[in-house]
């Protein structure tokens, strides 16, 4: 089978224009029919794309212009204030999900390394549908937004620390020193950043703001130089990429960026999505299939309701806690890369991974629906819930 990557692209963008539209006729999200066709199409289904190392890397590229596109939306300030009110929130709910996860994957069998990876991954919420079914008008001016991005930054963090537990372990090397490294580089990073924007960024887009083209080349090449100087500090390109975001956020440009640049996300984020449902290995289903419907409903139920009490707990605040709860209560693309990492370090079985994917793809497919039919959102079938 051909796999380059004129094909490749052309068929899961040709196959996802078909399945969105019976998805539409049919009234259902668009974001399950991308998935769908990643378990027909992928590796473990028919093996029409079978180059996963490009769909990938593709996919991620999506994900790194979502969080720059979402550091545009929020001023330095206004994020240091939520990631300092979320902190007990986040942490709570993170010893919660850990425990549960612990002990479901004991219940099922699994043990050691296992189990502690199955907890660690089973913890995240997913920031890529988290904010793609945010409205941009309550990321722009409500507390729900800020709040959103506050605890799922605090949780990106935790995962990058146990990406690099894992990588320190898969060579025997686990060390304080790279224990704190993510701690001790964030800071720099965003210094770097700051002086950046102030001494060069924003005297060319001053000079240059009249030609389009120029800003785009530039906005875009800040993104991904920014990700990839995350990367070598120690941090995810995710990261990096929000952190540009903020650092021009105050610029009266940061909007004409944002809304240049979304097309170009959404391209990318189609075949993350794709990749997502192509990762799923379909000869192991059967093995693990009752622990994953379990924990799968456990983690959809559990999550929303932990992030209720402890919302409205610390911040006293009913109705924002329920909305916030639904729109977190799934597993995180975060999951998919412990499996990965876990896997190809020799930290964790095939079964272990396997189940850690099912879960991960299984919450996000029911949090969608129950996101895009009940809550405002940008792709709500209802019209009275379309809020761009």
């Amino acid at each position: 089978m051909e796999t380059g990557i004129t094909f490749t692209f052309a068929a899961i963008f040709l196959g996802a224009a078909i399945l969105s539209s019976a998805a539409l006729y049919a009234r259902q999200p668009i974001i399950i029919a991308y998935i769908a066709l990643g378990i027909a199409l992928g590796p473990f289904g028919l093996g029409v794309v079978s180059d996963m190392e490009l769909v990938s890397g593709a996919g991620h590229v999506g994900i790194i212009l979502l969080l720059f596109l979402l550091g545009l939306d929020m001023k330095p300030i206004a994020l240091w204030n939520s990631l300092r009110q979320s902190t007990l929130v986040a942490v709570l709910s993170a010893l919660v999900f850990a425990a549960t996860g612990y002990g479901l994957s004991r219940l099922f069998g699994f043990a050691g390394m296992d189990a502690v990876l199955i907890s660690a991954a089973l913890v995240f919420s997913s920031t890529i549908i988290g904010i793609k079914l945010l409205p941009t008008t309550v990321l722009h001016h409500r507390h729900l937004g800020e709040m959103m991005i506050a605890l799922l930054l605090f949780q990106d963090l935790l995962a990058i620390i146990v990406l690099v537990m894992m990588e320190s372990a898969g060579i025997g090397d686990l060390t304080w020193r790279a224990l704190l490294q993510p701690l001790l580089t964030l800071p720099l990073l965003g210094l770097v950043s700051w002086l950046s924007v102030k001494t060069l960024l924003l005297t060319l887009i001053r000079r240059f703001d009249r030609y389009h083209e120029y800003i785009f080349l530039l906005s875009i090449g800040w993104c991904l130089g920014m990700a990839e100087l995350s990367v070598w500090l120690g941090l995810s390109a995710e990261i990096g990429a929000f952190i540009a975001g903020v650092s021009i956020a105050s610029s009266p440009i940061a909007q004409y960026i944002a809304i240049s640049l979304k097309p170009l996300r959404d391209f990318f984020l189609v075949v993350f999505f794709f990749s997502v449902g192509s990762g799923l290995d379909m000869t192991l289903l059967p093995e693990i299939a009752l622990p994953a419907l379990v924990m799968a409903g456990v983690f959809l139920a559990l999550k929303p309701a932990v992030f209720h009490v402890l919302v409205r707990g610390v911040f006293d605040e009913p109705k924002l806690a329920w909305n916030l709860g639904l729109r977190l209560g799934q597993c995180s693309e975060f999951a998919l890369l412990i499996a990965f990492l876990g896997l190809s370090k020799g930290l964790l079985g095939a079964p272990a991974a396997t189940l850690i994917q099912a879960c991960t793809v299984l919450t996000l497919l029911v949090s969608s629906y129950l996101v895009v039919l009940t809550l405002p959102n940008p792709i709500a079938i209802k019209e009275d819930l379309r809020r761009d």
